[in-house]
């Protein structure tokens, strides 16, 4: 029956795209070809070894999990890994291992089992790249970044796996306490609607969450979420903001009353911006790190629509970007 609905479902996107039967295949543009620094340790995969290793050399052991041509980690390799404090700071106390995640490498991970990275890939749930998994010196992971993180936020990260604060506070809690300097007034957006009542609200709900220390919220609302087919995928959502940093009084869809800096750490985003998708009343996906304009767009027709019909957001973008590529639409996953 599931495949019959994922038959119905493709069926669906080609006709939305289709203008005639002569179109000529669209091409694929927007990668990033990169090389992963040469001072990422040389693994044979074996994170006990590597735990162990690291250990006796006092370091914390870094994941890097990434794709092939992936903008987001290539802007991120460039921008913290091959110059800057964050780059000197990690080749001091971390060992970064190199992961990739459609690989076939085989991985022995921190719980004895075999997976070969791809598999890896879908045990941790890293649905977006880079995912940056910390381990501290005894094995257990103790932070995961899921999406992109600027210079002066992944610092934030390498900061707090370091100097251990995991073993006492949350990552969320250790970045409240920051002092941060106001560099972001609050953009307008079209779409944007002020609703703080959101008990049993069932249909399609992006919630967005900013503060006014957000190095990346500018850019964001200029590159991507004005964009024409971010805008387009958009319809149909209620979409609203809240300073997460903010003791504004606001009703979940559960029915609770809290506030929006409460429910920014109840939901455990640790990036601003960041985007959390809700469908018949239950989360259904967020990016908890920058999302370029195709990306985002995908995933919002995904939450719309497409979670009905495919197990998973990655069944959907294979099927999603086929009958785009079909019906002559190009697919570019640049900024």
């Amino acid at each position: 029956m599931k495949k019959i609905f994922q038959i119905i479902a493709i069926s669906f996107i080609l006709t939305s795209y289709v203008n005639s039967a002569e179109t000529s295949s669209g091409i694929v543009t927007g990668g990033n070809i990169y090389e992963l620094p040469h001072w990422f340790k040389s693994s044979f995969l074996d994170f006990g070894d590597e735990i162990e290793d690291a250990k006796e050399q006092g370091k914390h052991v870094m994941a890097f999990m990434h794709l092939d041509e992936c903008p987001y980690c290539a802007r991120m390799l460039k921008e913290s890994f091959l110059e800057g404090q964050s780059q000197t700071f990690m080749e001091a106390n971390f060992d970064v291992i190199g992961l990739n995640v459609r690989g076939d490498l085989e991985v022995t991970w921190i719980d004895g089992n075999n997976y070969t990275e791809r598999e890896l890939t879908e045990h941790l749930r890293a649905v977006a790249t880079p995912t940056i998994i910390f381990l501290d010196l005894d094995g257990n992971k103790v932070l995961q970044l899921n999406g992109y993180r600027d210079p002066q936020s992944f610092l934030h990260a390498l900061e707090y796996v370091q100097s251990k604060r995991y073993v006492e506070e949350s990552y969320s809690d250790y970045l409240s306490r920051l002092e941060k300097t106001d560099i972001y007034d609050f953009r307008s957006h079209a779409m944007l609607q002020t609703v703080t009542y959101l008990k049993n609200y069932s249909e399609p709900l992006l919630v967005l969450f900013e503060d006014k220390q957000c190095v990346e919220c500018d850019r964001y609302h200029e590159k991507t979420l004005n964009h024409p087919d971010v805008l387009a995928a958009m319809e149909g959502f209620l979409f609203v903001r809240f300073d997460a940093d903010s003791s504004q009084k606001l009703v979940t869809l559960d029915g609770r009353v809290t506030t929006a800096s409460k429910w920014a750490k109840e939901l455990d985003v640790t990036f601003r911006p960041a985007l959390v998708f809700f469908n018949s009343g239950e989360e259904k996906f967020r990016t908890d790190g920058i999302y370029y304009h195709h990306h985002l767009s995908e995933a919002l027709i995904y939450i719309k629509e497409g979670y009905r019909s495919f197990e998973n957001i990655d069944d959907f973008k294979a099927a999603h970007r086929e009958a785009l590529l079909k019906a002559g639409k190009n697919v570019d996953f640049s900024e």
